[in-house]
């Protein structure tokens, strides 16, 4: 494992959030952060889909993450801004967020990230949700 996989790594298990949701760090490659969520009837909102706010949680995590990926040496990152669109309803038995760099700059970092929904073990899935996001590089 490289090092800024395993930053990364150690960084995604200390956060409380990831955990209680039950998101697990499936792909961390340079630019590119993957975080998959299984379906819980815990993260439900009234009709039954999948909460928007979990659905948030874990691309905003993805694309901090793949901005933490392309960040200088002796930096951490936050999230500045984002924009999310909800597509259709997170309905689904696991979910995959995929957060990428579109663009890596000394100070900000612009990303973008999706949910994906899939059913079943299969491999076809529906995007649930798309993000646009402004990463702050922050000295440690």
């Amino acid at each position: 494992m490289s090092e800024i996989q395993a930053r990364i790594s150690t960084s995604f298990q200390a956060q409380g959030l990831m955990d209680m949701l039950g998101a697990t760090l499936e792909l961390v490659d340079a630019g590119e952060v993957q975080i998959a969520l299984p379906f819980s009837k815990q993260l439900s909102q009234q009709h039954g889909y999948v909460h928007a706010g979990a659905i948030t949680s874990i691309v905003d995590s993805a694309c901090g993450y793949a901005a933490l990926t392309k960040a200088p040496a002796g930096f951490e990152v936050v999230t500045a801004e984002f924009k999310i669109n909800f597509l259709r309803p997170a309905m689904g038995d696991r979910f995959l967020a995929i957060g990428k760099v579109l663009n890596a700059g000394r100070l900000l970092t612009v990303c973008t990230g999706e949910v994906r929904a899939y059913m079943g073990a299969g491999l076809e899935y529906k995007v649930v949700a798309i993000m646009q996001a402004t990463i702050v590089n922050v000295a440690r």
